[in-house]
């Protein structure tokens, strides 16, 4: 009997994976890292509960680290088949591995510098650069819409779910006996207020639904109140004499934020003098972004046309740092700066440096425009936490911290719910996913008000027949 196993992002919001098993091959669809947690000392069975040279193929839904980060290590551990992901998906990764990798390495160097001061035992990275680069050898690009058979009795097909460029809805055929079991993953869900990319696509039929609940308690703040908050804070940081930090996302949040600030700076209220993107991993992405504008919703001809010469000329007081050292003069800048850098959840990245040498300043303004998970350096800020530790050494937190939940590239609460209700009467059976418990629990409530349908919230290495 085909077999669903759910083996990450279960309860909480990082770590997707799920095992497809049939008589004819195991699936792995998604492959993701736990952002926050993960320790590279960590053993292998802390990654893997199954043996990655039995994976005959792996679906992501998208380039987020935590639905592929943990690919290269899968290729590390042995597996060598076909990695099936939409063409955007494919250029993402090519950037987005190799500089997790740098970065693994990067942090266990630092980390051992540490260890050896104090007689603890040196660690490895969790994968390294030639990882990386076998993960990236084994990437299939598939258009949408385009259906393709995954092993012998499983079909994929690729729908736009409008979160990231690239990101997907993942629907799986699988037979079994000449009947057919119709799986549909929502991956995650695109906010619809997304300025640049389209709705997600909405599907009629599926027998079985995993489907994600990052957002499941809340919809989002208007949009409108949103940039007018953050038009505010960044009023507010220039008034006061300080720069603004912005710890975003390289995939997504950044170009989302780069298209806000140069519709800022053409109505001329944008009262900063510089905006740097300092991570070299978001501007490699931002220029993948301008070369797949077909994907984009075409909602602001001005922008599309602007962009094709690169984002500098949508936004003329925008400098990209590419090195460390133009990183570092970055803190010669006391006032009037806006400051973008990775990562997202502040669990690396460039970010961490400048929170090093800013975060106890009172003029300094962070703002958080993106989901931060429980365990990260970022949810602890955001959980109004006066003292944290990184990067070895304590530090007081004296600057603003503003949280801005207009700018999630996730669908709120009611987008959930109305994305699902486009199924027919036939409900496919429905199990919540990439979420933490709360909020789940306040969707699966939502969805018997609503719909009087029972939202499953499977556990941990819970098993489910097909």
């Amino acid at each position: 009997m085909p077999t669903l196993k759910f083996l990450g992002a279960i309860q909480q919001v990082t770590g997707s994976c799920y095992l497809v098993e049939t008589t004819q091959g195991k699936i792995l669809l998604e492959c993701g890292m736990y952002q926050g947690e993960l320790r590279p000392e960590k053993s292998p069975e802390r990654f893997f509960s199954f043996d990655p040279g039995t994976i005959d193929a792996v679906i992501l839904s998208h380039a987020h680290l935590d639905h592929s980060g943990l690919l290269p290590k899968l290729a590390r551990e042995g597996y060598r088949g076909p990695v099936f992901v939409t063409e955007p998906t494919r250029d993402l990764l090519g950037v987005m591995l190799k500089d997790a990798a740098f970065l693994q390495e990067k942090d266990v160097e630092w980390e051992n510098r540490i260890r050896q001061r104090t007689g603890k035992e040196i660690i490895e990275p969790l994968y390294d650069m030639k990882d990386a680069e076998n993960a990236l050898g084994l990437l299939k690009g598939l258009g949408y819409n385009q259906r393709t058979q995954v092993i012998p009795g499983i079909e994929l097909r690729f729908r736009d779910a409008g979160h990231i460029i690239g990101s997907a809805i993942v629907e799986l055929w699988v037979d079994k006996h000449g009947t057919r079991t119709k799986i549909v993953f929502s991956g995650d869900l695109g906010n619809s207020f997304s300025p640049l990319l389209r709705d997600p696509e909405t599907l009629e039929t599926a027998d079985i639904l995993l489907m994600e609940s990052t957002y499941g308690d809340r919809d989002h703040r208007n949009a409108d109140e949103t940039l007018a908050e953050f038009k505010q804070v960044l009023d507010t940081a220039i008034e006061g004499g300080g720069n603004t930090f912005i710890p975003a996302f390289a995939v997504g949040r950044t170009q989302d934020l780069l298209y806000h600030l140069g519709k800022f700076y053409r109505k001329g209220v944008l009262k900063q003098q510089k905006v740097f993107l300092d991570s070299p991993m978001a501007t490699s992405v931002s220029e993948i972004y301008a070369r797949h504008r077909d994907l984009y919703n075409n909602e602001n001809p001005e922008f599309n046309k602007a962009i094709l010469r690169g984002w500098e000329n949508w936004l003329p007081i925008l400098s990209y740092t590419r090195t460390t050292l133009e990183s570092m003069a970055l803190n010669n800048i006391t006032s009037g700066a806006i400051i973008i850098a990775g990562s997202g959840m502040c669990t690396g990245g460039r970010i961490r440096h400048h929170f090093k040498h800013n975060l106890w300043r009172s003029k300094s303004h962070i703002v958080f425009t993106g989901f931060q998970a429980r365990g990260t350096l970022g949810r602890n800020l955001v959980d109004g936490a006066k003292q944290v530790r990184f990067m070895g050494q304590e530090f007081a937190v004296k600057a603003k911290i503003h949280t801005l939940g207009g700018f999630s590239a996730h669908a709120g609460q009611s987008q959930l719910l109305d994305w699902a209700g486009q199924f027919q009467k036939k409900r496919p059976h429905l199990y919540l996913v990439h979420g933490e418990l709360d909020k789940m629990l306040a969707l699966q409530n939502k969805f018997h008000e609503e719909y009087n349908w029972h939202a499953n919230i499977p556990a941990s290495g819970e098993t489910i027949q097909l």
